[in-house]
């Protein structure tokens, strides 16, 4: 899942950009659908998790992907009742 790659990349990098982070959810979408963003969220969970552990220095980067998933998938299940 190239989702994955962006967000070991940004955590290696220690840093991302809030464009970066939408245009990964909205490939990751696009390949996969919504499904495809719910597996990417689980993946965060056990990964922030393992990170917060371990005191990683990037650890906030990932809760922040996570937070970020999760807000993505919310404001896509309102788009959905709307329509």
């Amino acid at each position: 899942m190239r989702a994955l790659d962006a967000v070991a990349q940004s955590l290696k990098l220690g840093s991302l950009h809030p464009t970066a982070v939408l245009n990964t959810l909205i490939a990751a979408e696009n390949e996969g659908g919504l499904g495809a963003v719910r597996q990417l969220e689980r993946q965060l969970t056990r990964s922030t998790d393992a990170l917060n552990a371990r005191e990683h220095p990037h650890r906030g980067l990932a809760q922040i992907w996570l937070g970020a998933t999760r807000a993505y998938l919310v404001a896509q299940a309102e788009l959905k009742r709307a329509v």
